[in-house]
């Protein structure tokens, strides 16, 4: 009889002991929808506290401080930088540009001007925050500065009215400012800036207004070329341009990027190597040797030519 108990009892806790896994698993399985719940939560919290800390200190890590006494002020640019033009806006509908970025009347033109009508609207390029709202009679008229998280300030200058307060938070698109001729300018039109670190950088090498689109989804700066590359964006997008012309403005755009003294010294020719061609069929195809295109690229005639090398060719 006592025997009957003591196994009774030892099948009993051998019965409690496995069941206690089961419920902890059972437990487990009840709690694994709420840990999902709970860590989706977070993750959508930890995603607004980032984009909410990037909009409250945009491209903090290339500028030093946040001011409204300056609309520029050109600090050190970096070397490269990779420029994020996605889920932008174009300033303006209009797609007339009037004036190159470049030298005008004797001085440095540093933005582009778009032809718009007084009261038009005008919008953020990018999401950012509003650094300066002000006037100037000699200069930007009511103008606006926007700084952004891709590391961009965009100024827009000669406007009617700016309809945005100083470190008010923007999304691209929205309006900023009515277009229109005050400060230093001789009609209704807006001028546009895109500056990196102060600096400023031709539009025309982002925007392309005839088309109303941006180049690409990013721009890559580089401090040794930029300026060359400008001179050909302008061929490209601006007063003039050839617009939907991918022909040979194209190509001088290539050369121009890998090849900046290109744009400066006119009398140098450039060639851009393509798939299975030769030292001998490039000589051939721009009437030249292959003893000068040795000589003016310092290469031997023996070298592995790579599709998208560039050779000078006189």
């Amino acid at each position: 009889m006592i025997f009957k108990k003591l196994k009774t009892i030892a099948i009993l806790a051998c019965m409690s002991l496995t069941a206690v896994p089961t419920m902890g698993q059972d437990l487990l399985a009840r709690q694994a929808p709420i840990d999902k719940k709970m860590k989706a939560v977070d993750s959508v919290a930890l995603s607004r506290l980032i984009q909410t800390e990037q909009m409250e200190t945009p491209a903090a890590d290339l500028y030093e401080d946040w001011n409204n006494v300056y609309a520029h002020k050109a600090t050190e640019l970096p070397d490269t930088f990779r420029i994020d033009l996605r889920n932008f806006c174009m300033p303006t509908d209009n797609r007339v540009v009037t004036s190159n970025f470049g030298r005008r009347w004797g001085r440095q033109h540093k933005g582009i001007d778009v032809k718009v009508y007084i009261g038009d609207t005008i919008r953020a390029a990018f999401s950012g925050k509003v650094r300066m709202v002000r006037y100037d009679r000699n200069g930007y008229g009511k103008y606006v500065v926007i700084r952004h998280g891709n590391g961009l300030e965009t100024i827009y200058g000669h406007m009617s009215k700016q309809i945005v307060e100083e470190n008010q938070i923007v999304t691209a698109g929205e309006p900023i400012g009515l277009g229109g001729n005050t400060g230093r300018s001789t009609g209704s039109h807006l001028h546009f800036e895109t500056r990196l670190c102060g600096v400023a950088l031709n539009p025309a090498l982002m925007f392309d207004f005839r088309n109303q689109d941006v180049v690409g989804d990013t721009y890559m700066f580089y401090r040794n070329r930029y300026e060359s590359e400008s001179v050909v964006a302008n061929r490209l997008r601006g007063v003039g341009g050839s617009g939907n012309n991918v022909g040979e403005n194209e190509e001088d755009l290539e050369l121009a990027i890998a090849a900046p003294e290109a744009s400066y010294a006119k009398d140098v020719k450039f060639h851009k190597v393509k798939s299975g061609e030769t030292l001998s069929s490039i000589a051939k195809k721009r009437s030249t040797t292959v003893d000068e295109l040795c000589k003016l690229n310092h290469i031997g005639k023996r070298i592995r030519l790579m599709p998208g090398q560039i050779l000078k060719y006189n």
